[in-house]
């Protein structure tokens, strides 16, 4: 049976490139970077050099960058880590409905410490107004936090606009860049953003090893605690594998956006003109909008069939799609996004995102489409 991965969104295949530099450097330089002897020294250097290459390729400083185990420890440590620098009672934080729950999460625990928090609304499309984020903004607004682009439906915020907006009130600004990296133009020193959260294992590298960049001057209180590393920021032995993984993953994902933005727009036209063929035009709607977009995430609600169904059909034609994000889609729970974007009962109950990355081809979303075809018809009878 024909296998086809088409949820690269949850979690990407590692670049042979990024497996081999990781071997490398697990079974050659495998001292710890604290140590002051010649293994010790020699990881230091790997895990500098690291850093230096990402920072370079993000448009940081290196001391700006704090590795972190990925996304969700970034947001957690941007939020919570900014707030108690700030000092938490009374202050105010305003973010989307539609974010990660590694923000809502950590945004409803800020609730429970005496902060408050105001969730603004998206449009039908998925995207957040600056009118609407300035009429939130009080005057103890102190953090805004946006995910660049969203990792169910794939628009894109005006991120931007958003920063200018927070820095002429002297607001800090977050976003949560996780599934931005690799098929939108990154430069920490072009936006005004104050923190950035990214995850490596989004851009083909590693599990388990992230980034968090820290503008020079942003208070930040450490979530762990323990050695010294981090600039005192992150507490724990590096992940100098991850590490070294994560600089070559992002080398690639930056250096080869032109073209990786052009084959995900490929694979996304030829799914949609596939389905378009074999169902018809009336028999699917996508969600999103239809200009602010990352191309690598498609959003499919097929009304005539439930999302439990078809994702369970189609896994069992070699297919692996998703419900939406995979810290919830276990669950098939209704998505907050979609639901945020109030579509109608139907579409919110059908929903299907498709993700595409290393490997996917174009025969791969004619052979998606014709199954999805097969699948419903034989559903009909």
């Amino acid at each position: 049976m024909k296998s086809i991965y088409l949820d690269h969104a949850a979690s990407s295949p590692v670049h042979p490139e990024v497996a081999e530099e990781m071997m490398r450097v697990m079974t050659s330089q495998y001292g710890n970077a604290s140590s002051v002897h010649s293994y010790g020294r020699e990881a230091k250097r790997k895990v500098s050099g690291s850093r230096d290459e990402i920072a370079a390729l993000l448009g940081c400083f290196p001391d700006e960058l704090v590795f972190t185990a990925g996304g969700t420890e970034s947001d957690n440590l941007a939020i919570f880590g900014t707030l108690e620098g700030l000092g938490l009672q009374g202050k105010h934080v305003i973010t989307s409905a539609i974010e990660h729950h590694a923000v809502l999460h950590t945004c409803e625990e800020l609730e429970k410490r005496g902060c408050e928090v105001t969730y603004v609304p998206v449009d039908s499309e998925g995207r957040v107004s600056v009118e609407e984020i300035a009429r939130a903004i009080q005057g103890n607004t102190v953090l805004i936090t946006i995910m660049f682009g969203n990792n169910e439906v794939g628009t894109v915020q005006p991120i931007r606009e958003i920063g200018e907006l927070a820095h002429s009130k002297g607001i800090l600004f977050h976003t949560d860049a996780v599934q931005a990296l690799g098929s939108e133009f990154i430069s920490c020193k072009e936006f005004p953003v104050d923190l950035w959260s990214f995850s490596a294992h989004k851009i083909n590298g590693p599990q388990g090893i992230g980034a968090l960049v820290v503008k020079r001057g942003t208070p930040l209180s450490p979530r762990l605690f323990g050695g010294l590393q981090e600039k005192k920021r992150r507490a724990g032995t590096e992940n100098m594998a991850g590490i070294a993984g994560f600089a070559k993953a992002v080398q690639l994902a930056v250096q080869g956006l032109d073209e990786r933005r052009a084959h995900y727009i490929k694979l996304r036209e030829t799914l949609i003109e596939g389905l378009r063929h074999e169902i018809g035009q009336d028999a699917f709607v996508v969600n999103g909008h239809p200009e602010f977009y990352m191309p690598q995430i498609l959003n499919i609600s097929f009304p005539e069939i439930s999302t439990e169904t078809l994702l369970m059909n189609l896994d069992m034609e070699g297919i692996a799609a998703a419900s939406g994000s995979a810290c919830t889609s276990g669950s098939l729970e209704i998505s907050h996004v979609l639901q945020a974007m109030k579509l109608s009962e139907n579409v919110l109950r059908s929903a299907i995102r498709f993700s595409f990355g290393l490997g996917n081809t174009t025969q791969e979303m004619e052979y998606t489409a014709q199954k999805i075809g097969t699948i419903l018809k034989r559903l009909r009878k």
